[in-house]
């Protein structure tokens, strides 16, 4: 038996006067003469003749709310405080709501004296503000950052929703570094109690628990495979980690991946399409539903306008092989502070470079397989290669990598790094297996670029990273 839910009245209407988020105002044929109650945190206060002007935000919009108060109510607030209004729908001069106030009430107060961080009409640089996580989302900046965050998850769950993907809820604590690089996170319990009654003779704390090593995930894509085995087009959308001590303004020891794979695509080509496609998309998505956001983060740190700053998304993004990219950057060594190594791979610095010397967003494809990990396939035609890509972008360097994967019993088996933990791995491509391909997107660094915000600490709402785990 299904249930409807009703509304509750007495949110919609307060004494009279119906309530309206304030991004609602201007998209719910509101008109001049409506009694309407509205509630926020005071962003300014202004006096002017016979009437005091505040500012409000409720944090639905990017653009504050401004309520007109006549002095003779003797109505009183102050900065930061939560309030209440309740009045009448006008017209400014300049042709936008504003709100006659009948009545007004504080909920909540702001002592500033007292030691809120932020005062009004005052900007603060990005690591003042990292220094108060739990009072972030009182900066108008970091609302629309984290608004741009959720139509940005949405945009790329509509995407892949649309075209048939099906998502995974892959694991946090997995028994696999998917990476083999050795940055993951060790999980066992805190009660050490517990531990010593669940040892065995001769068996690791570490494995006490699990009955083997367990680790915070650094990727879903091992077991994405195994569901693509059998669902065709999978994604995941979620938290990773990696236990780097590095505090670069790339790095964070927690972030969110997305990662995708699709059964029957055994071509690099398709999957850079399919890269391409998907980041245009979502970034048009953005650009028209989130657009004064976009302006507010980014006017921060650049004044080129929208119109030129995403030009890209009308072109074709360049793809040029691993080779290529090397003798592109051999060629302009004296440009670069770093030295240029095919055996040692594409450093940020160069990264940036590529995508200057293109002026786009750029593929690289086609790497070395000895750089690359275990699960990439070995290209036909080149057995020193793997059928690899990363992408490219401006501000951060690589966004997405992701590859073929290797579909050869026998390769793959003598490439695997751990055969006896990773046997099930190798079943997918014994019991009715078909080639797969896929990518992971890091959605901070999407952020970043598309924000022109310098620091990936600041596009997440709790950031962790090397000696910083606050809240």
């Amino acid at each position: 038996m299904c249930f409807r839910l009703l509304q509750n009245p007495t949110r919609n209407f307060v004494r009279g006067y119906r309530h309206y988020r304030i991004k609602d105002l201007s998209t719910n044929n509101c008109k001049p003469g409506d009694k309407v109650n509205v509630k926020g945190w005071v962003k300014s206060i202004r006096k002017m003749k016979g009437n005091l002007f505040v500012d409000v935000n409720d944090g639905s919009d990017p653009t504050n709310f401004q309520l007109v108060v006549n002095k003779e109510k003797h109505i009183d607030t102050a900065y930061g405080s939560s309030i209440e209004a309740s009045g009448t729908l006008v017209a400014s001069p300049k042709n936008q709501f504003e709100l006659q106030v009948d009545s007004l009430t504080e909920i909540g107060k702001c002592p500033l004296a007292e030691g809120f961080p932020f005062y009004p009409k005052k900007t603060y640089p990005p690591e003042y503000i990292r220094n108060h996580l739990h009072l972030r989302s009182r900066v108008s900046s970091m609302c629309s950052t984290f608004r741009l965050r959720h139509e940005a998850t949405k945009a790329f769950n509509d995407y892949l929703a649309k075209d048939g993907f099906v998502q995974i809820h892959t694991p946090i604590l997995t028994s696999n570094d998917c990476e083999g690089a050795g940055e993951a996170f060790l999980v066992k319990p805190s009660n050490e109690k517990l531990l010593k009654s669940m040892m065995k003779d001769g068996v690791p704390v570490e494995q006490a628990y699990f009955d083997r090593a367990t680790f915070l995930t650094v990727s879903g894509q091992l077991h994405l495979e195994a569901m693509a085995h059998g669902l065709d087009k999978v994604y995941t959308f979620g938290p990773t980690f990696r236990a780097e001590n590095c505090k670069s303004n790339i790095h964070l020891s927690e972030f969110y991946m997305l990662e995708l794979e699709e059964a029957f695509m055994d071509s690099l080509e398709e999957l850079a399409d399919r890269v391409e496609d998907m980041v245009k998309h979502v970034t048009k998505c953005l650009l028209e539903k989130s657009a004064a956001d976009l302006r507010l983060v980014r006017k921060l740190t650049t004044e080129q306008p929208l119109e030129e700053a995403f030009d890209w998304t009308e072109k074709p993004f360049p793809r040029m092989n691993y080779d290529e990219a090397i003798r592109v950057l051999k060629a302009n060594q004296s440009k670069l502070k770093s030295p240029v190594d095919a055996l040692e791979g594409i450093n940020k610095e160069q990264e940036l470079f590529l995508i200057d010397y293109c002026r786009s967003p750029v593929f690289v494809c086609y790497w070395p397989k000895n750089i690359k990990s275990f699960y990439m396939r070995e290209n036909k035609q080149n057995g020193q290669l793997v059928d690899a890509l990363d992408l490219l972008v401006p501000h951060v360097g690589e966004l997405v990598g992701g590859s073929v994967r290797e579909d050869n019993y026998d390769r793959l088996q003598h490439k695997l790094p751990n055969l006896e933990l990773l046997q099930w791995y190798l079943d997918l491509r014994k019991f009715g297996g078909v080639t797969t391909a896929g990518f992971g997107l890091g959605f901070e660094r999407y952020l970043s670029w598309l924000l022109n915000v310098h620091n990936i600490k600041d596009v997440i709402p709790f950031p962790r990273w090397a000696h910083n785990c606050v809240m």
